[in-house]
């Protein structure tokens, strides 16, 4: 069973038993959101996609970040950081959607996000980021 399953089921279980309080959803689904880019992207090479080089040398690191993505992002380091630090990485991705799509980001639109990930900031409008999606979703699933 997927990492993600199990902790939603884990967070069902305090939702219901009221043990520990409110658990943070929206924080887990995050969590599964960016896991799930990380296996469209890189998932099946070594050490999580840590110095994964894609798209003829212009995408780095396990979420496969482009340096106009990176630079959009405005998050301090450089663009090589993406290619060395999954932590990182997912700084720049999250930078990147509250500066374009802060709502969805809020709100867990994850194929929006998934898309934008993918096309761009208005990737969410074109229709070759559906099968993008398609996979984030299955990912996450």
């Amino acid at each position: 069973m997927k990492l993600c399953r199990i902790v939603g089921l884990a967070l069902a279980f305090v939702a219901l038993t009221g043990a520990g309080g409110k658990p943070d959803a929206h924080a887990h689904t995050e969590r599964c959101f960016l896991d799930a880019l990380r296996a469209v992207e890189t998932g099946g090479t070594p050490n999580g996609g840590l110095g994964a080089i894609g798209d003829g040398g212009k995408a780095y690191g396990p979420l496969q970040i482009h340096k106009g993505y990176w630079q959009d992002s405005r998050v301090p380091g450089s663009h090589a950081d993406c290619l060395t630090s999954r932590e990182y990485s997912e700084r720049v991705v999250l930078a990147y959607m509250k500066r374009y799509a802060p709502e969805s980001l809020k709100a867990g639109d994850w194929e929006k996000l998934a898309r934008i990930h993918n096309g761009g900031p208005k990737g969410h409008t074109k229709s070759a980021t559906v099968k993008y999606w398609a996979k984030v979703q299955k990912a996450m699933k």
